[in-house]
């Protein structure tokens, strides 16, 4: 006869009970744990810089034709600067400058730019502060290192008390150092994207990066023209702001303000290069002209004029090492031939340019 009810505290059923079997519930014996299969990864979040990084490659890529582009441009202004002579790039220069004086607000006209940089003459009215800021400009695109050897220097800006030892620096504090540091980090990460591009992620991230302060719009701008150029041997900055400065614009996504940048800086380098054209034709028509006058004073005075788009009276003094005398003899003399023109209008203070 069987009997229905088991003794939960008997023996065990005989293998293969139905009364085993039922006890899914209970874990398996150790001897036979189950095989675990890994899943398939799952995304990664992203760090924020490489979102950032992938966000401007695709930039990139869809504006790689243009890109070619204006390389061929930047790669013709490059050669042609590194062929002809070093007064070149510093009229360059101060034209860019002045133009990016208006970008950032200290709208610094060319001929009070040339006057500060020659020989440190301001007016009564003009602010010092925004000239001194011109000057630097004009110093960091004419040459010297550029911020990949050192952000910081660059700027020529430091923490308080950054000395070794000084009782002013403070460890936690939120230091430019650091802030610098991750700046450069960032670019080098980029390092795969064209210059032209670096420069452009450069400059729309500097606010983000804290690197802001007065000033901070012609900082960045400088410092992008700089790493633009960053891979030339004749040009030591891209010029981003002779043809207006549309392209510093700041709106839009990376794609839209990678294309505005290109269209701004094409636009900058055709007024460069027609800037060189006019003054090349320009000096070679000097020459022609001047090849009567004896003396060292006339030849020094076309330099002068080639490498300054103005000059005044103690400018010329200074630079060439003439007398005022015959300063004054040699600019009349060549207003009077058409090769300069006299552009204040005004009997004291005058100032010059080439008549290109």
């Amino acid at each position: 006869m069987n009997n229905a009810y088991s003794d939960p505290f008997g023996d065990d059923p005989a293998p293969g009970d139905s009364a085993e079997e039922d006890l899914w519930f209970l874990p398996g014996p150790s001897g036979e744990e189950p095989e675990h299969h890994p899943l398939p990864p799952g995304p990664r979040a992203e760090t924020p810089e490489a979102a950032i990084l992938d966000e401007w490659a695709r930039a990139e890529a869809g504006v790689a034709a243009r890109l070619a582009r204006l390389a061929g441009r930047l790669g013709a202004l490059d050669d042609r600067l590194a062929r002809g002579p070093e007064g070149w790039r510093h009229r360059l220069a101060l034209t860019e400058a002045a133009e990016l004086s208006w970008f950032s607000g200290d709208r610094i006209g060319a001929e009070r730019l040339a006057l500060w940089v020659a020989l440190r003459l301001s007016g009564v009215q003009d602010d010092a502060g925004a000239l001194a800021r011109m000057g630097w400009a004009v110093r960091r695109l004419t040459g010297g290192p550029g911020p990949e050897a050192g952000l910081q220097d660059f700027l020529g800006r430091h923490d308080p008390g950054e000395e070794a030892g000084s009782p002013h620096a403070d460890p936690l504090a939120d230091r430019l150092t650091d802030r610098a540091e991750s700046w450069q980090a960032l670019m080098l990460s980029a390092r795969a994207l064209h210059p032209v591009t670096r420069a452009c992620m450069g400059f729309h991230l500097w606010a983000l990066a804290g690197l802001g302060q007065q000033g901070d719009r012609l900082e960045a701008a400088v410092t992008a023209a700089r790493v633009a150029a960053s891979e030339g041997r004749g040009a030591v900055f891209t010029p981003l702001a002779m043809g207006g400065a549309g392209g510093l614009r700041a709106s839009g996504t990376p794609a839209v303000r990678l294309a505005r940048w290109l269209e701004g800086m094409e636009s900058a380098l055709l007024t460069a290069m027609r800037h060189l054209d006019q003054i090349e034709e320009w000096t070679a028509r000097a020459q022609t002209v001047m090849a009567p006058l004896s003396g060292r004073t006339p030849a020094l005075l076309r330099a002068a004029l080639a490498d300054w788009p103005l000059l005044s009276a103690p400018m010329a003094e200074g630079l060439t090492g003439a007398s005022r005398a015959a300063v004054q003899r040699n600019l009349t003399w060549m207003e009077g031939q058409g090769l300069i023109r006299e552009v204040t209008g005004q009997g004291r203070f005058r100032m010059w340019r080439a008549a290109v």
